[in-house]
């Protein structure tokens, strides 16, 4: 069977912050999101480059190969970053988190994650986070040592920044009709609980609406930081149906 995605996407700078350093990428066949880090310029620079490095990996590939080029793709906007630092000094210090989906028209995905920015499956009434943060908390609590306690507790431990071996975590999944699937940054994710996030999932059927009611929960939780979101569904693939256009949002789109 083959299926196709629709999707929505959108970006807000919060409530806390002067710029937005999050960038947003939905298209037939890609879905990403990337949070950038490195001071006023650097976040913007390192979420926008690697996006618009992405956007060419917007394109079916057959199931065998789906995996491979996908970290291909990372690797490749790895080295973009690197050489923006390379061309400006001054932006040493900038990474940027991101989560991308590469889909291909059949029943299987490939995902990739870095970061704590984070991918979500609605699926049968059920909310599953399906990434896992690359956070110091989450590295501790592996390991049995509790550290949400800790103030170094949200400090990243693996992001992209030009350097080498920067490896996200690549897996397939299996995609069914009626799977509605969010990325998002951690500015959502952050002030809005898993509860909230799985009601507006399911209160809003149309994709933009979902959009924005989650924006708004941010934002009414204080939106200490940027805000990006892409939700997508999984539906039954109709030939003869237009592709939607490739949505861009965030610092990528400025």
């Amino acid at each position: 069977m083959n299926v196709a995605i629709r999707y929505a996407a959108g970006s807000d700078i919060g409530c806390n912050r002067e710029n937005n350093e999050d960038s947003g990428y939905a298209g037939p066949h890609l879905l990403a999101v990337a949070d950038g880090m490195g001071g006023y310029a650097g976040g913007e620079v390192a979420s926008s480059t690697v996006i618009s490095a992405l956007r060419r990996f917007d394109a079916p590939v057959s199931d065998a190969e789906l995996q491979n080029t996908l970290g291909r793709a990372v690797a490749e906007v790895n080295g973009a970053l690197g050489q923006a630092i390379k061309a400006n000094p001054e932006l040493n210090r900038m990474g940027t988190t991101l989560t991308v989906m590469l889909w291909n028209g059949s029943t299987h995905f490939a995902l990739a994650h870095i970061g704590d920015s984070r991918a979500y499956l609605l699926r049968d009434g059920v909310l599953f986070q399906i990434t896992k943060d690359h956070t110091l908390a989450e590295l501790l609590a592996e390991g049995g040592e509790g550290g949400e306690n800790s103030h170094l507790s949200h400090m990243l431990f693996k992001v992209l920044d030009g350097g080498p071996d920067r490896e996200p975590d690549i897996f397939m999944r299996e995609a069914r009709v009626g799977d509605r699937y969010l990325l998002c940054s951690d500015g959502l994710s952050g002030p809005v609980g898993p509860q909230a996030i799985f009601d507006a999932l399911t209160a809003e059927a149309e994709l933009t609406g979902a959009v924005e009611r989650l924006i708004r929960l941010a934002r009414d939780g204080g939106g200490p930081d940027n805000i990006t979101c892409v939700v997508a569904d999984v539906i039954p693939a109709e030939p003869q149906a237009d592709s939607q256009r490739p949505t861009i949002v965030g610092a990528v789109a400025g």
